[in-house]
């Protein structure tokens, strides 16, 4: 009988793995040594099994040489804990009223606990974090926050000024800085700060590849379909057709402006499904929308 050469099965998994696998390969290449800015929200900081998928996405873009900057929310923590000491929270538009004795509780809550438990996290996962509260080397620099409906937010403030030398020193020795959105101003005032607006900010400064939302909106809908991507001269018109309504509004109009500002693209994806940081990142379609000036190698299309 003569000798037969057996062939491995190969499973329509492994099919799969292998293509992705492949499609990952020259978008590593081209993103190695560049900047991602990611604001990581949602159900993707609060569910156990999807915080520890987001610390092995972070962690392993970190490791193919991506610089990774993470800016965390925590307004639920923030609510849990003014409400075990007594503190009444009052929003406003959207935007946390925020005392003298509330910031104490912003400061607690992000630049502690919370904050250091994504950082053990992500260690956990054979990472390197560092956390970093705005005060940090004057990491974030605050002015009190533009108010339109005159009513008083108190300690509410946005992004003056960023300490780009300090992250860019963090990053060059292997860590993933992970930001609490606090900060204060020249008189030593301390303010909560949106963690979006944040992350934009901090994306700006650093002139960042990318910006990506990590939230529980999975992208912009059209007809029951997903966006892939959004241009700049296309905005406007599905802002007044109403495929972008409510609060994606103000979202979208800030991708547009974090764009215009210097920053190459701006994602939103849906956190409450493991990885799909590293799906929107390393495959060809992706599995949020991006948001982009204007065209380039990149498709435009939509999917199911």
């Amino acid at each position: 009988m003569k000798n037969q050469t057996i062939k491995p099965i190969v499973t329509s998994k492994q099919v799969a793995i292998e293509k992705v696998l492949i499609e990952a390969l020259p978008y590593i290449r081209e993103f190695e040594g560049k900047t991602f800015v990611v604001k990581y929200g949602g159900a993707a900081m609060t569910e156990k099994a999807l915080k520890s998928a987001f610390a092995q996405n972070a962690t392993l873009l970190r490791k193919v040489g991506i610089n990774v900057v993470l800016v965390h929310g925590g307004g639920k923590e923030i609510t849990g804990l003014a409400d075990k000491l007594g503190l009444k929270s009052e929003f406003i538009h959207g935007r946390r009223k925020t005392t003298q004795e509330m910031v104490d509780v912003v400061q607690m809550t992000l630049a502690g606990k919370l904050n250091q438990d994504i950082v053990r996290l992500i260690s956990q996962h054979g990472g390197k974090a560092v956390g970093v509260s705005g005060f940090d080397a004057d990491c974030i620099q605050a002015v009190p926050a533009k108010n339109s409906s005159k009513v008083d937010l108190g300690y509410v403030g946005e992004v003056e000024k960023v300490n780009t030398n300090y992250i860019h020193l963090l990053c060059q020795a292997g860590l993933i800085p992970v930001i609490a959105p606090v900060g204060y101003d020249h008189r030593g005032n301390k303010y909560n700060i949106n963690a979006d607006d944040a992350a934009s900010s901090i994306a700006i400064a650093l002139k960042a590849e990318k910006l990506i939302y990590v939230s529980d909106v999975v992208g912009i809908y059209d007809n029951k379909n997903i966006l892939k991507t959004v241009k700049k001269k296309d905005a406007a018109d599905l802002i007044e057709n109403g495929v972008i309504t409510g609060g994606m509004i103000p979202k979208v109009l800030s991708a547009f402006k974090t764009l215009d500002a210097g920053v190459h693209k701006v994602h939103l994806i849906d956190g409450s499904f493991a990885h799909s940081l590293l799906l929107e990142i390393f495959t060809d379609d992706g599995v949020g929308t991006q948001f982009v000036l204007a065209d380039d190698k990149d498709y435009y299309t939509l999917t199911d």
